[in-house]
């Protein structure tokens, strides 16, 4: 999934796709993986890209802070759906959330992208988000800002993520020892899971609670 010794701080020119299969996979492998990887969106205004340095995964039915714990809804659907789909859905009558469909089709998990490095774009970034800050930081740190400054919607819901207009491109290697692992933020179902991961020195993370454990990554 991953080139060895590419810059971490440029996108591979013409980088190749993450292929469908690598979605088949426990969720938390795949939210681990995906650190490093370029989530990218084509709009008519233009592309926007990141470079994915924060993720959470949602494990199905069992996981009471997954949409599945409702069961199979006209919401949750696409969470059922087959892997390597978007699940884009809407929160706070405000913001929208991209998720990456994982395991296979019947299965229902995903993983939140909550954090990117913005690559592509920026100035379109900038003016989606009224941004008058000078810090690049503040574009992309959260899942609401992040599909704003890239201008993914309801529209991009169960898209494959192998094509444009949204696509998961392969990125650079994050190695063990620079990935944190947190319990996933802002829930109070399942809220003591372990399952969100960070690049741990990356600027563009989301604030992590402090009383929040920090755990190394196992891989």
């Amino acid at each position: 999934m991953i080139a060895r010794g590419q810059s971490r701080t440029r996108r591979r020119a013409g980088a190749p796709a993450l292929p469908r299969a690598f979605y088949d996979r426990p969720t938390e492998l795949v939210a681990r993986d995906l650190l490093g990887a370029v989530l990218e969106c084509r709009t008519p205004e233009g592309i926007a890209s990141g470079r994915i340095v924060e993720t959470e995964a949602y494990l199905g039915e069992d996981d009471l802070a997954c949409h599945a714990a409702a069961g199979r809804t006209a919401r949750t659907d696409p969470l059922y759906g087959a892997p390597g789909i978007a699940y884009v859905y809407f929160i706070y009558g405000m913001y929208w959330c991209f998720n990456a469909v994982t395991r296979a089709e019947g299965l229902p998990s995903a993983v939140l992208v909550r954090a990117l490095e913005p690559l592509e774009g920026i100035d379109l970034m900038r003016e989606r988000r009224s941004l008058r800050s000078s810090r690049d930081s503040e574009l992309t740190n959260g899942p609401g800002k992040l599909c704003l400054a890239l201008g993914i919607t309801g529209r991009h819901n169960r898209l494959p993520l192998d094509q444009p207009p949204l696509v998961i491109r392969c990125g650079v290697d994050v190695p063990r020892e620079a990935v944190t692992v947190t319990p996933r933020v802002g829930i109070s179902r399942s809220a003591d899971w372990p399952l969100r991961w960070f690049v741990t020195d990356s600027p563009f993370v989301s604030k992590t609670p402090s009383a929040f454990p920090r755990l190394r990554a196992a891989r």
